[in-house]
């Protein structure tokens, strides 16, 4: 082979391993990010009646009530009757347009719509908050299924439209109100217990799913290291992330191996890629 022979091979010699020795490592999964999990939806028809206003602006009100509506909507196989639909359902009878929320009168309104469960209830005022009172009626039963009240609506509307999304599960589904823990840690084998319960042991197949909604006590330990524990607030149909990051335990633990330290030794000139691109063009 000549030398402009030589130098060509050469060159691309280096124009085929640049791009390997240049490429990036493949980046490391993200870990998840929160996410609404998974509903079951209520067979039952539902309808709201009305929701009043007690000593506090209407207009809020009517958007609370438009908020509510709306989850139960997402709640509910059949869609909700509109303010409308409702309204032409008892054009003409006086008594059941004056309905002031008794079982008795809501169940009828109930029927006339063809719905199995209706929801109504008021909005009060309580200092800087607002408390809304809701119950279920039974339309063909014409009882109460069941009545609560919300917890303090107040704050930004992403906290209010979360305030309101758990008084209807409260309302109608009580069992669906659970949310979620996702454990992130690169130690593996260490213990993973929720309010002193074992839950498994890193890394976990998946999110702790179903904890009741509020604080919990999470706690991470395995031997030879200092236990990670702390309060984890558990949020409706939520994944709260943990970041677990353990510490070896003070002193020379047993049973935790040394950390094993990889020395690179430096390539020798002749074996670097430019060296023979040199050579060629020499």
């Amino acid at each position: 082979m000549n030398l402009r022979g030589l130098a060509a091979f050469a060159l691309a010699l280096a124009v085929a391993v640049a791009p390997v020795m240049a490429q990036p490592a493949p980046p490391a999964p993200l870990p998840p990010s929160d996410e609404v999990l998974p509903e079951e939806a209520l067979t039952q028809k539902l309808a709201v009646w009305r929701i009043d206003a007690l000593g506090i602006d209407t207009e809020l009100v009517g958007r609370l009530e438009a908020l509510f509506r709306m989850e139960l909507d997402r709640l509910a196989t059949a869609p909700l009757p509109s303010r409308r639909d409702i309204d032409k359902a008892i054009a003409g009878d006086a008594e059941l347009s004056r309905c002031g929320g008794e079982d008795r009168c809501v169940a009828a309104i109930g029927k006339k719509l063809g719905v199995d469960v209706m929801v109504t209830g008021s909005v009060a005022a309580m200092g800087d908050n607002y408390i809304m009172n809701i119950k279920a009626v039974d339309v063909a039963k014409g009882t109460q299924i069941r009545r609560i009240a919300s917890d303090p609506l107040r704050g930004s509307p992403d906290e209010l439209i979360d305030a309101i999304r758990v008084a209807a599960y409260r309302l109608l589904a009580p069992d669906q109100l659970y949310g979620s823990a996702v454990v992130l840690t690169d130690l593996l084998g260490a213990t993973v217990e929720v309010d002193g319960k074992k839950v498994g042991a890193t890394p976990l197949p998946g999110p702790i799913a179903k904890l009741p909604l509020g604080e919990h006590t999470l706690k991470v330990s395995a031997k030879g290291y200092t236990p990670f524990e702390q309060p984890v607030t558990v949020r409706f149909q939520k994944a709260t992330r943990v970041v677990v990051r353990l510490t070896v335990a003070p002193g020379d633990p047993e049973g935790v191996a040394p950390p094993i330290v990889v020395t690179r030794r430096p390539s020798p000139w002749y074996s670097s890629t430019w060296a023979y691109v040199g050579v060629g063009v020499v």
